[in-house]
C-alpha cells in the first residue's frame, strides 16, 4: 500500500525545487552562462527536482510491488504502464535523467543553454509529473 504522507512529501519539495529553479533562473540562456552562481543553483535544484521525481516512481514501484526499474527512464515507463503518469510525462522524464546524471557527475558538461531550456520549459514536465501522481493518489481508495 503507497504511504501517501511519503508522496505527499515528495511532491511538495518538488514544487520547492521547481520554484527555486524559477527564482534563481535568468531571462537568457546567456545570462545563465555569464552567472556561475545562478548556473550552479538552477543545475542543482533541477538535478534534485529530477530526483525526487525518481525518489517518488521507487517509492511507488516498490510499495505496488511492481517489478523494479533497471534504469532510471524505466521507472518512468513502469508509472506509465500501471496507469500513474501519462505517456508524455513518462518519455519527457526519461529524457530528463540525462540532464540529471550530467549535473550529478560534473557541471563541465552542462550546457548552460540546455540548462537554460530545463528550467524554462522542461519544468512544465516535472509539474506535469506532479499532478498527475496526485490525481492518481487521490483516485485511490484509501484503507
Amino acid at each position: 500500500m503507497v504511504d501517501v504522507n511519503v508522496v505527499t512529501a515528495k511532491l511538495r519539495e518538488l514544487a520547492e525545487r521547481i520554484a527555486r529553479v524559477r527564482a534563481h533562473c535568468p531571462p537568457t540562456a546567456a545570462a545563465l552562462a555569464a552567472d556561475r552562481d545562478a548556473l550552479d543553483l538552477v543545475s542543482f535544484n533541477l538535478m534534485l527536482a529530477v530526483q525526487t521525481c525518481l525518489d517518488t516512481a521507487s517509492h511507488l514501484i516498490s510499495d505496488e510491488g511492481w517489478a523494479p526499474a533497471a534504469t532510471y527512464a524505466e521507472a518512468f515507463r513502469i508509472l506509465h504502464d500501471n496507469g500513474v503518469i501519462s505517456g508524455q510525462a513518462a518519455e519527457q522524464l526519461g529524457k530528463a535523467t540525462g540532464l540529471r546524471n550530467v549535473v550529478v557527475h560534473g557541471y563541465a558538461g552542462a550546457d548552460p543553454e540546455q540548462i537554460h531550456h530545463a528550467a524554462v520549459a522542461g519544468v512544465a514536465d516535472l509539474e506535469r509529473f506532479g499532478r498527475e501522481v496526485s490525481a492518481w493518489i487521490a483516485g485511490r481508495p484509501r484503507p
